[in-house]
């Protein structure tokens, strides 16, 4: 069953970075983070994104054929982009609130035709020690408007406080740039028997690539980020902060939980046999975290998402103050709502009708719609 919620929104020509259609990149400080396939450049091969959250895609990216996925860890040495020269294409999106924006550009043109690649620019959140310092000098300012009380400025930060976050995917498919662009999104009602007849097909005709995440449980990538870890191959994880969080301030806190038990796509699967799984990811989290920041469990948001942006079973853990993408009560599924569930319905979710967004160019829509003869 489909219905439209409506969503999408147009691309700006310019916007709140300054950066125009057919112009180059802005030069900006930024902090980088890299998806690529080509392995003579280091870098992380990374789904799990900012992005791929905000989105709501039902859907991974299938890796460009032949590639292998570098595999390489952050360091604080100064770093390139793994391509030379960005000719701006299009801007496939851009959230105001957010303070995100999404460019399509042209690389590596010097070399022949050139190649795509998407550059996610996102500005990082404040640090109160630096504002504080910024406040009690003697800031540039540029009086906007005064009245009364109530007067606004221009306030040009020094570089530590104008940081933006840079995450790239190079090269670019046509599948990612469809993905990042703007879409309306479309309510669907998937019944058990919807799963295993549309979309669990779906999935498995997809070829698409979770070798990060294996890479993370192995240790072959970003093991000196793990802050806690059951090593039991059955009901272990292992929890690490998300890529969306930059881990200066506690406001704004996002881990992700990744169970080392493969095979266990999302909620769909799970059953009364992987309580005993939930449970330590609950209970464990929640003290590693509190040990580890000081967030005790009762300002913690705990949850899964259905669909989930990659199908390798992981919980999200958020301060309960921040508003994270993809905490909307269309897809954000409580873990100790989950847990409940399974305890008293051992198939809970294997029955139940859940209900979700998919964007207007997604794949699975379009099976929904069929099945239903539309």
């Amino acid at each position: 069953m489909l219905g439209d919620v409506g969503g999408g929104g147009r691309g700006a020509r310019r916007d709140s970075f300054g950066l125009t259609e057919g112009k180059g990149l802005a030069h900006a400080r930024l902090l980088i983070t890299v998806g690529m396939a080509e392995p003579s450049v280091p870098g992380g091969k990374r789904k799990r994104e900012a992005v791929a959250e905000e989105g709501g895609e039902a859907e991974g990216v299938p890796e460009p054929a032949g590639a292998e996925a570098a595999v390489g860890n952050g360091t604080a040495e100064p770093a390139r982009f793994p391509f030379t020269g960005f000719r701006l294409q299009k801007v496939l999106r851009e959230s105001a609130r957010e303070k995100t924006l999404f460019l399509h550009g042209k690389v590596n043109e010097s070399s022949g035709d050139g190649q795509d690649a998407v550059v996610i620019l996102e500005k990082t959140p404040f640090q109160v020690g630096q504002v504080a310092q910024l406040l009690a000098g003697s800031p540039e300012l540029q009086l906007q408007l005064s009245n009364d009380i109530y007067s606004n400025y221009h306030l040009a930060p020094p570089p530590q406080l104008s940081g933006v976050k840079a995450t790239v995917v190079f090269p670019a498919t046509a599948k990612h740039l469809q993905k990042y662009g703007c879409q309306e999104l479309h309510m669907v009602e998937e019944s058990g028997e919807d799963y295993t007849n549309i979309t669990l097909p779906y999935l498995e005709a997809q070829s698409l690539s979770i070798q990060w995440v294996y890479n993370i449980l192995d240790k072959k990538a970003e093991a000196e980020r793990i802050v806690y870890e059951n090593p039991d191959p059955s009901d272990g994880f292992v929890l690490l902060p998300d890529l969306k969080w930059d881990q200066k301030q506690v406001d704004d806190l996002y881990l992700i939980a990744i169970c080392h038990r493969r095979g266990i796509r999302s909620l769909r699967d799970l059953t009364e046999e992987h309580l005993p799984l939930l449970r330590n990811i609950q209970r464990e989290g929640q003290e590693a975290i509190l040990q580890r920041y000081g967030v005790g469990p009762d300002r913690l948001r705990v949850y899964l998402h259905y669909q989930p942006s990659y199908y390798h079973l992981h919980v999200h853990f958020t301060a309960l103050g921040h508003e994270a993408p993809g905490t909307g009560v269309e897809r954000a599924h409580l873990l100790a709502e989950v847990i409940e569930n399974l305890q008293l319905t051992p198939r809970h979710y294997q029955r139940r009708t859940l209900r979700y967004a998919l964007r207007a160019d997604d794949p699975l829509l379009a099976r929904f719609r069929a099945a239903a003869g539309r």
